[in-house]
Order: C-alpha cells, then structure tokens, then sequence
C-alpha cells in the first residue's frame, strides 16, 4: 500500500527552502517536494500551479513540523 504523504508548507522559490531540505535530510525525514521541477523551468509561474509544496511521510509529520517551526522562528544574524 502506497503511503499517502501529507503537505507541511507551500513555497514559491528554491531559495525560500533550501536550508530547510538540508535540515530535513539531517533527520532523515521522508518527504518530497511536489511541483519543484516544474519551479524551476518556469520560477516566475509557481503560483499559477499552486507553489512548491513540502510534502512528508505521516510517520515524520510530527518531527518535520518542529523542524519546520524552528526554521520559520530562527533569526540569523547579519554579519557585516
């Protein structure tokens, strides 16, 4: 039986979650990110597919959501 993967968060550029798929990769979270492909052919067009979607395994949602919600609240320090 195929598992049915549950979406955590939409986003519009690569940029906007590449620390976030490393992170995710640490924990050896099982997720996929939907329309990514797609992202980056057409990146000015994610919106009209509705984004880049953070899709995770349901036995990881848990975890992934704290990871997430520590991504989203950290604040880097800019250096000059």
């Amino acid at each position: 039986m195929k598992d049915k993967y549950i979406q955590l968060a939409v986003f519009t550029y690569e940029s906007e979650y590449s620390i976030l798929k490393n992170l995710l990769d640490q924990k050896n979270i099982r997720y996929i990110f939907k329309n990514e492909t797609i992202a980056t052919v057409l990146p000015f067009h994610s919106h009209a597919f509705g984004g880049i979607r953070l899709m995770v395994h349901p036995e990881d949602h848990e975890e992934a959501l704290k990871i997430y919600d520590n991504f989203n609240s950290s604040s880097f320090d800019v250096i000059r």
